[in-house]
């Protein structure tokens, strides 16, 4: 069983995948993560990744995808892999049931975060992290009290430079042009299951883990 898993910045993507991981055994698959790791082993393809990141360019889809076919064609995952910010388009949709295929798998469910933007902007515009010990807070749903070590106080907390309404605004933009069309492909197959995203986060969880649970039987 393969899942892969949508939602706009702020939805809660990584919080619940990582409970899926858990809840199941799957192996989460963040192309992030994966083009940080072939850029920390100093191979020469990682370096060429490195050089392509650090100018501010776009990772193309050609490398994008050898990445992934080196996990989909690892035994040790197969059929497990829930895709976390991938595909991001049509075409790496596409290359995606292709390179299932190839190697006798199959996308069985595409999991859908709804959140309005007017809270996703308020998630990730009212986020802060204590500097000392790594908390996060959010000024509007759960303001920042006193960390668990003695030495941290309100001065201690810090918000991402990136995390302003403008950003986040370009952002959730871009998502919705670029993934809606993805969204549509996986719903014509009658796989795309949509899920209430503004729920609590075990509401949601149990939501995810009753549709997963039904197609395993």
């Amino acid at each position: 069983m393969n899942l892969v898993i949508f939602g706009p910045p702020g939805a809660g993507k990584g919080t619940q995948s990582a409970k899926l991981v858990k809840e199941f055994n799957l192996f989460q698959l963040s192309t992030g993560d994966l083009l940080r790791d072939e850029v920390s082993k100093k191979t020469d393809f990682g370096n060429k990744i490195e050089e392509i990141m650090k100018s501010g360019g776009l990772v193309s889809d050609e490398i994008i995808n050898n990445l992934i076919e080196n996990k989909i064609s690892n035994s040790q995952y197969k059929n497990r892999i829930i895709f976390d910010g991938f595909p991001r388009n049509l075409e790496q949709a596409r290359s995606l049931d292709n390179l299932l295929k190839k190697y006798n798998q199959q996308m069985s469910l595409a999991l859908n975060l709804k959140v309005d933007n007017q809270i996703l902007i308020k998630r990730i515009t009212g986020r802060v992290t204590c500097s000392i010990c790594n908390k996060t807070f959010n000024t509007f749903f759960d303001p920042p009290k006193k960390c668990d070590l003695k030495n941290c106080d309100q001065k201690n907390l810090v918000t991402r430079s990136d995390d302003n309404e403008e950003t986040i605004a370009k952002r959730l933009k871009t998502y919705d042009e670029k993934t809606f069309p993805v969204l549509d492909y996986y719903l014509k197959k009658g796989i795309m299951k949509n899920i209430d995203g503004m729920q609590e986060i075990n509401a949601i969880s149990d939501q995810l883990f009753t549709l997963i649970r039904a197609i395993r039987g």
